[in-house]
């Protein structure tokens, strides 16, 4: 096997440890105003996510750095093409990320109401967008000779791309209040249950629908077989769910998004990026770095890698126990007391102006 068709799998891969990990901490930040009826339950909701959050973007991070290094073509291709989107999404993840770093910071409602907000839009905007993104990917784009995107931003706006869109919505929604009923207690694990059993059969319509389409449409044959898991494990999704076994319904949720990476992926290859004219598209064998340059990722990969993975699997392990709001403690953040207005109290005109003993103009 050559190492551009390696890295072409190492990509897909990583893609999958981000969109399976940061896949619940977008639900669990898009289901913020629906299942967080109190502040101690918002901030049991966040504490889910809290030690991990920021370990699962990592993977983003390397997917994208390993798309620059193994693939320049494709990486250089792809964010001049799909720019707007790809900004939206890292401004939406920086608005994120910073309202969960400084939400607990100042001890104020209309602080934490704001933070609240960037978080719920800050998780809603990226599961959209990847998800038109992705099936943008698979239906391919429009390239010219020199493969350069030429297409327009509403171009990519397309019936496909927004059943994606809505497709990884709904994946992301019930991914993360199963997560949430596995990793909360009390009030919030048993709301979190109730909204992933209502989520889940509308999960499965809508991804069958997007899957079948992009299967039918612009797949290959092997692939019904990445459908076909994606299906029994959205069914199983349902049934666990509904008998609120949390632990399995995370496991076939999690599958679910891995048959759906598989799929993806799949399709393309050998493209990274198809063109309308197959002539115009990026494939493992034109987008890919040199030989030497892939050997060097390719050790540095087998070296270092293992070494992110037991440290991430050990943050989970020590982070395993379920958050309830009786361990949540009150807020200690900086306090900022408003002035207060005397009644009958002399004020200084908005002019500034004063009277000639220095005091304010009567």
């Amino acid at each position: 096997m050559e190492l551009s068709t390696v890295w072409f799998l190492l990509i897909a891969v990583l893609w999958t440890g981000y969109l399976v990990l940061e896949g619940f901490d977008f639900g669990v930040g898009m289901l913020l105003p629906v299942l967080g009826r109190r502040d101690k339950d918002r901030r049991v909701m966040i504490n889910t996510i809290g030690p991990v959050w920021d370990g699962n973007e990592v993977w983003l991070l390397t997917a994208g750095g390993a798309t620059f290094a193994a693939f320049p073509e494709w990486y250089a291709t792809m964010f001049s093409g799909f720019y707007l989107a790809l900004l939206l999404i890292l401004l939406a993840l920086i608005v994120r990320i910073v309202a969960f770093e400084w939400r607990g910071k100042i001890n104020d409602d209309a602080w934490r109401r704001r933070s609240d907000w960037a978080v719920i839009i800050g998780s809603w905007v990226p599961a959209v967008l990847w998800g038109v993104a992705f099936a943008n990917l698979v239906r391919g784009v429009e390239l010219d000779a020199s493969h350069q995107y030429v297409g327009g931003f509403f171009a990519l706006l397309n019936p496909f791309a927004l059943l994606g869109g809505a497709m990884t919505a709904l994946v992301f929604l019930t991914h993360g209040a199963i997560f949430l009923a596995l990793k909360s207690g009390g009030d919030v694990r048993d709301r979190a249950g109730a909204m992933a059993a209502r989520l889940a059969p509308v999960t499965l319509v809508v991804a069958a629908a997007w899957a079948i389409w992009a299967q039918l449409a612009y797949s290959v044959t092997w692939t019904w077989a990445a459908v076909a898991v994606a299906a029994g494990a959205l069914v199983a999704t349902v049934l666990t769910t509904r008998a609120r076994r949390e632990g399995w319904a995370f496991v076939a949720s999690a599958v679910t998004i891995v048959a759906a990476v598989v799929l993806i992926f799949g399709s393309l290859f050998p493209d990274v990026m198809p063109a309308f004219d197959p002539a115009n598209s990026l494939t493992v064998t034109n987008a890919s770095s040199t030989d030497y340059t892939l050997t060097v990722m390719t050790w540095v990969a087998v070296v270092l890698v293992p070494f992110v993975l037991l440290y991430q699997g050990w943050t989970y392990w020590v982070f395993r126990k379920r958050v309830f709001a009786t361990q949540i403690p009150d807020h200690v953040g900086l306090t900022f007391t408003r002035p207060a207005v005397l009644v009958g109290a002399p004020t200084t005109p908005a002019d500034g102006s004063t009277g000639s003993d220095g005091g304010p103009r009567a």
